[in-house]
């Protein structure tokens, strides 16, 4: 069976208006079109400050265009996007953190350097930036490659990279857009553990988009599916926490009867939603 969280998360400071109160992400009514294409038709959604919402569905069906208008890169056609009470474009912006399907490394550019890129943007100067970063390194397990180019690293590690820069951001809200779809499979499970562990010690929002049902059922909270184009949200399955990291863990939790049911439950409402 599945074992209870002991303990939730622990809350950012109330004093910055940028940490969570409450709702985390709300979409009301959200329409979007391309042209003639509606991309999203009357998606609604709320996310509750420090949970992490998964989203699957069928290619095409606007997961990258939800995040796009969370983040504050468009806006919609119709409906409302809310990110911890800020509605404009520029408040979703500055409350977000976006880690997209290619990690968008700068090739002439070190770990450390493509880390503190989010900080620089922010205006501080690159010593300082650094400074900053530097403890991260550690913690993300890639002190020894601070000073190597994107070129020099495997795939799994230049996907921790762009995470860790997308932490480094500092932002309340994360948006993971298929952050492990182009890796092979052993790589991408050892990913899911070490991104479930570092989850765990940053509270932050978080929306994943996957085409992965077991990634979104390991890494979330909930799951929502969501219809072909035009996009709508079609079914919503709460995911119980389990306990411990690590390989061991992740498959006691991928042969549990119960966990089995639900990503049953969840290609169900896929198959339902084509």
């Amino acid at each position: 069976m599945f074992a209870r969280r002991s303990s939730p998360p622990p809350a950012l400071s109330s004093s910055d208006p940028l940490q969570p109160v409450g709702t985390g992400v709300e979409l009301r009514g959200v329409t979007k079109r391309f042209g003639q294409t509606d991309a999203v038709a009357s998606a609604d959604l709320t996310v509750p400050a420090h949970s992490r919402l998964g989203i699957v569905g069928p290619s095409g069906c606007g997961k990258s265009t939800l995040l796009s208008m969370i983040c504050g890169l468009i806006d919609p056609d119709a409906g409302t996007v809310d990110v911890l009470g800020a509605a404009d474009a520029p408040g979703r912006l500055a409350r977000c953190a976006w880690m997209p399907q290619r990690d968008l490394l700068l090739p002439w550019r070190g770990v450390l350097a493509n880390a503190r890129i989010p900080l620089e943007n922010q205006g501080l100067s690159r010593r300082e930036a650094s400074r900053r970063v530097q403890p991260l390194l550690d913690r993300f397990g890639l002190a020894e490659f601070a000073d190597h180019r994107p070129a020099q690293l495997s795939g799994g590690l230049r996907q921790r990279v762009s995470f860790l820069r997308t932490v480094a951001a500092d932002k309340p809200v994360l948006l993971l857009d298929e952050p492990f779809g182009a890796l092979d499979s052993i790589t991408r499970a050892d990913l899911q553990d070490w991104l479930r562990a570092m989850l765990a010690d940053e509270p932050r929002t978080v929306v994943l988009v996957t085409h992965d049902v077991e990634e979104a059922l390991l890494l979330c909270d909930r799951v929502v599916v969501m219809s072909a184009r035009p996009g709508r949200v079609v079914a919503s399955v709460d995911v119980p926490p389990y306990a411990g990291t690590g390989a061991a863990a992740r498959r006691a939790r991928l042969a549990d009867p119960d966990f089995v049911a639900l990503r049953d439950t969840v290609l169900a409402h896929l198959e339902s939603a084509r």
